[in-house]
Order: C-alpha cells, then sequence, then structure tokens
C-alpha cells in the first residue's frame, strides 16, 4: 500500500497552521516594497532638497540628457 504524506492516516487531523496562502506572501511583499520605496524617495527628496542650486541644476541637466537619450531611442525603434 502507497502512503501520500499528504493525506490524513486513520482519523488523524491536519492543521495548515504551518502553511502560508501564496496570495498573501505576495500581498505582504508588496505591502513591503511600497513601504521601502517610499521611505527612500522621502529620503532622496530630503537629500535633494539640500543641494546647492549648482548642484540642483546639474542634476536637472543630467536627467534631462538621459531622457532625451531614451526618448529618441524609444523613436528609433518604433520608426516615429
Amino acid at each position: 500500500m502507497h502512503s501520500d504524506p499528504t493525506t490524513p492516516l486513520n482519523g488523524e487531523i491536519q492543521s495548515d497552521a504551518g502553511k502560508t496562502n501564496g496570495a498573501d506572501t505576495d500581498a505582504g511583499r508588496t505591502v513591503l516594497v511600497g513601504v521601502l520605496g517610499g521611505i527612500i524617495s522621502a529620503a532622496g527628496y530630503l537629500v535633494y532638497q539640500r543641494l546647492p542650486d549648482e548642484q540642483k541644476e546639474r542634476l536637472h541637466r543630467q536627467v534631462r540628457g538621459v531622457l532625451e537619450q531614451r526618448i529618441n531611442e524609444l523613436r528609433s525603434n518604433f520608426n516615429l
């Protein structure tokens, strides 16, 4: 006779206490990532606010340059 470890034996009651639902785990991870993202964003904003105007302008130029490059890549990929 072949015994399956997932089925209860003669009257044995199985508990699901040790098992976690995949949806619960995913939801918990999603909330954790959201909270961590918010904390990191807030910290970045505080650091940015303390930068001198010269460094803020340099960052703006770099971001604009990266965005322009990305837009040009997308345009070339989609032949726009």
